[in-house]
């Protein structure tokens, strides 16, 4: 029964294969059919698996980015091995390279062509992705396995308009709380400003990124405002639906101000000194326990009360997703369906979870009793009936809405509260009256010249793609980068989208950055003479 059920699918995908020629001269047009060969999954028997004769048998040369954290690619090496021994006659030689999710895809969008093959990402890249032509969707079949194997949130999140983009990875992308159960109850861990008494008393810091328009929009979606923005076909932010600007901006502004303004209050949520609070998420999960120990708490944000109205702080809820590049070849575009399907079923997702503490969007994993017993990850399932998917957001809107937590720590009246909100909407209006040269314009922004990642420096053009800076006085260990159009969405550092340049010694320097006008880059400091 084995060998005929093996034949009868080998001659499905024989045909499957055949309808998809029209589309091999196309490197922009996702393959007909990439993702409907049923995958090997990990905890099914071995009717699934292929054939050896089948038409995917062959070697395929394939590209990856993956997390660059500590021993991902490995794991990733392990498990590709594994789809190997499972899918007999398939060969897969991996070049594996660690890109962190947030920068991928930046990346791939700047130059589709030389994309890798399979790439991981953040869920709110996944629209200029689309709007790239940078993805192959997956086939119905596949489609079909990733809506019932993963939970509805993730898959919305691999989703444009009701149509499947991506392989969802991870459930985990959100914030929730740590608390130190010796001084905060678990009734008085419903309360900011119990919290925050409770920090007082104890000289204990809360640790609270407000000044990361990140967590700073946690105030505002407490209080329902919004920020929902547009992106026409050609990648570009035509609008915004943002009501910050609002009375129920004032009123999270207020909220906000109260922890503000408290002494315990500290910006730094990637330390646990002196903490007896921390917001932050999953990738600390290690250092809570070690700071905490048997005390250790985690478990939603908290409510603060305003006008005798209580508001519980909301936030943003995202996912890691792995995407697969359109390709010619179908015969290559099916076995990439197929490696990603694997790559992101239960049983990989569970051994990721196991090494690196991800959560799993799949919703075996998520039922496995490893799983529920993490009380980081019952934390964050629990403020995510507070959360709010993070979709694509112009890359100014980092700089514009993350001092709204250094205005409400300065103000001294409801009237510097208003000022800071005014402020705020009139830089959302100056995005839309920016020109081209505007958004084509380099600047140097760092923690440099006294100021701390809030202002740009210009570079003037001479000659075609060389840009350089004023002389600036910098200062050994202060970091910048340069950046295009005030926003992040095309930078450089060490690299194309890449960590901070780093000032070796004191001195005034030029900020020179060479550019080919895609993803190579260099940034020499010239000194000044």
């Amino acid at each position: 029964m084995k060998k005929l059920f093996a034949l009868l699918l080998a001659l499905a995908m024989i045909l499957s294969l055949a309808a998809c020629g029209g589309n091999t001269d196309d490197t922009q047009k996702p393959t007909d059919g990439t993702g409907d060969v049923t995958p090997t999954d990990n905890n099914t028997d071995d009717t699934n698996k292929p054939a050896d004769t089948n038409e995917l048998a062959g070697t395929y040369d394939i590209t990856m980015w993956v997390s660059e954290m500590d021993g991902v690619a490995a794991q990733f090496e392990t498990q590709i091995d594994a789809f190997e021994a499972a899918n007999p006659g398939i060969v897969i030689n991996a070049a594996i390279e660690g890109v962190t999710e947030a920068d991928a895809g930046s990346k791939v969008v700047h130059d589709v062509a030389s994309a890798p093959d399979i790439y991981c990402f953040a869920q709110d890249q996944l629209a200029r992705l689309v709007q790239a032509a940078a993805l192959a969707q997956p086939g119905k079949g596949a489609a079909e396995t990733i809506k019932a194997n993963n939970d509805a949130g993730a898959v919305a999140a691999a989703s444009v308009a009701g149509e499947l983009y991506a392989y969802p990875m991870t459930s985990d992308n959100g914030y929730y709380m740590y608390y130190d159960t010796s001084i905060i109850s678990e009734e008085d861990a419903e309360s900011l400003e119990a919290i925050i008494a409770a920090c007082e008393a104890n000289n204990v810091k809360f640790r609270y990124a407000l000044e990361n328009a990140w967590y700073t929009a946690s105030f505002f979606f407490a209080t329902g405002c919004k920020s929902n923005w547009t992106m026409n076909a050609d990648g570009e932010f035509t609008s915004v639906d943002d009501d910050f600007n609002s009375a129920a901006g004032l009123a999270a502004m207020k909220g906000m101000q109260k922890l503000a303004t408290s002494p315990c209050y500290d910006s730094n949520a990637d330390i646990f000194t002196d903490a007896g609070v921390v917001i932050t998420g999953i990738w600390n999960a290690g250092a809570a326990a070690e700071h905490f120990g048997e005390n250790l708490g985690a478990t939603d944000l908290p409510s603060f009360e305003v006008d005798g109205t209580s508001y519980h702080l909301g936030s943003y809820t995202g996912n890691k997703l792995m995407g697969v590049k359109p390709q010619n070849d179908p015969k290559k575009a099916a076995v990439l369906s197929l490696l990603a399907q694997y790559l992101t079923g239960e049983e990989c997702q569970t051994q990721r979870y196991e090494s690196f503490q991800w959560g799993p969007s799949n919703i075996n994993a998520q039922a496995s009793e490893a799983v529920q017993a993490n009380a980081s990850l019952a934390a964050l399932a629990k403020q995510n009936n507070f959360g709010q998917p993070q979709g694509q957001i112009h890359g100014a809107w980092w700089d514009i809405a993350k001092v709204l937590g250094a205005d409400a720590k300065a103000a001294t009246s409801d009237a510097d509260l208003q000022t800071a909100l005014d402020n705020y909407k009139a830089a959302i209006d100056a995005l839309f009256q920016m020109t081209d040269e505007q958004k084509n314009a380099w600047s140097v922004i760092g923690g440099i010249c006294g100021t701390s990642w809030d202002t740009d420096f210009p570079m003037t053009e001479d000659p075609a793609g060389t840009y350089t800076s004023e002389a600036l006085e910098l200062k050994a260990g202060e970091e910048f980068k340069c950046r295009q159009g005030a926003a992040w969405d095309v930078n450089f550092g060490v690299e194309f989208n890449g960590a901070n340049v780093v000032v070796e010694a004191d001195g005034t320097y030029y900020v020179q950055l060479v550019w080919d006008g895609a993803q190579t880059g260099t940034i020499t400091l010239i000194p000044v003479e």
